[in-house]
């Protein structure tokens, strides 16, 4: 199949994968609620955001196409974006596919991985991946599990007598090396955090980070890590001053060498979320962000770190989704994490005012025109879809 784009504004949508490749957000799945029904987004397509332009592109996909699901846990590792799990019409998945994203050639082709050695986790979605070297380890999870697979690292919630199946939550730890291509579950040291669903994952050096989740009817607010190297869990980290209230559905993202931003989720009462909080590795302190709109809560999002230190949300839902699912979201919110250096100032006012530099713009050397051109693309995309959102705004909301 020849490989197929076109410029376009993305689709709404939760429960989504998403990971970033030099300076592009890749976007694959999750699903949208249509009159009701819930509606997995096609799996033969990956919408692509160049973060120096502003602009998406659609591209069709081909190769062992996974089924279109939601809750899949996506990672990108050496340039390959890797699938696990998820959730469609079907059940509960655990199987585990890979898409090339470097290929060059505009086409993207998946790989289903069944080749493997070793034995793959269960089946499950909502679970979390660290990144650490060649490996991706996988973390919690809800599903289901047979009788003879039951064991500590597995929480019960339903169970099926007659079918010998069990549905919960799971707080097992599962490695897939991609090089040798092996999944095995390494011995850990010391207690490992409840069982869990809908948490969030992020790596700062060789320590796995792991925040809050659900379990039952508890949304946590807990701070763990585990040592890649060793397989050391941390215990509960118990963390100075404030904490941010317990939630599901936020993302944990790794900024600098010491921070993590969590942003987002649904709270333990319910709310959808739109706080930003900064914890400090260095000072074993939360810090929230301020000046923070209010009116932009987001969970089942996803979250990845351009450049500059940018943590790009995208997609997920406004509403409480178990109760209210109709404000699935196809907006990019960027937040800013870090100053900006003086050149990425100096291009951004170019960008923003490049009708009233008017011609001075082309007299600038050859490697800042370049630079600079993208950036006038971006401000001027940036400009169109807030001026189309205004205009969708004051006719939803026009009463005479």
């Amino acid at each position: 199949m020849a490989a197929s784009q076109r410029y376009c504004v993305a689709e709404e949508r939760s429960g989504h994968c998403a990971a970033m490749y030099h300076n592009r957000l890749y976007v694959w799945g999750g699903y949208v609620t249509i009159e009701e029904n819930e509606v997995y987004l096609p799996n033969d397509e990956i919408w692509i955001y160049d973060t120096d332009s502003g602009l998406w592109s659609i591209h069709l996909m081909d190769g062992d196409v996974p089924p279109s699901m939601s809750g899949s846990c996506g990672a990108c590792l050496n340039g390959k974006l890797y699938v696990f799990g998820g959730y469609d019409d079907k059940g509960y998945s655990n199987q585990l596919y890979v898409v090339d994203l470097k290929s060059g050639t505009g086409r993207y082709t998946w790989k289903h991985i069944t080749s493997f050695k070793g034995k793959s986790p269960t089946a499950r979605d909502k679970l979390s991946c660290w990144v650490y070297k060649d490996r991706l380890i996988y973390f919690g999870g809800y599903g289901c599990r047979k009788h003879n697979e039951l064991s500590e690292f597995f929480n019960v919630h339903d169970a099926s007598w007659e079918g010998q199946m069990f549905w919960g939550w799971n707080n097992d730890l599962h490695v897939f090396d991609t090089s040798k291509e092996t999944w095995f579950q390494p011995v850990v040291n010391n207690v490992p955090p409840q069982a869990r669903a809908a948490h969030s994952c992020a790596v700062l050096g060789n320590n796995g980070y792991v925040f809050g989740g659900r379990v039952l009817e508890t949304r946590m607010n807990d701070l763990h890590f585990l040592n890649l190297d060793t397989w050391t869990w941390s215990g509960g980290i118990r963390v100075n001053g404030e904490k941010p209230r317990g939630r599901s559905w936020h993302t944990l993202t790794s900024v600098g060498n010491d921070q993590l931003f969590l942003f987002g989720g649904l709270s333990t009462e319910c709310e959808p979320l739109s706080d930003g909080w900064i914890y400090s590795t260095s000072t074993n302190e939360w810090r929230q962000c301020k000046h923070f709109p209010k009116d932009r809560p987001r969970l089942w999002h996803t979250a990845c770190l351009g450049k500059d230190s940018e943590v790009m949300v995208f997609g997920g839902s406004k509403d409480d989704l178990l109760s209210l699912d109709t404000g699935h979201c196809n907006d990019l919110l960027i937040f800013q994490i870090q100053p900006f250096s003086l050149l990425r100032l100096s291009l951004d006012t170019v960008g923003k005012n490049a009708a009233l530099l008017g011609n001075q713009v082309s007299s600038l050397p050859r490697n800042l025109l370049q630079q600079a051109m993208k950036r006038i693309t971006f401000w001027t995309a940036t400009k169109y879809r807030q001026g189309k959102s205004a205009r969708t705004y004051e006719v939803n909301n026009n009463t005479t």
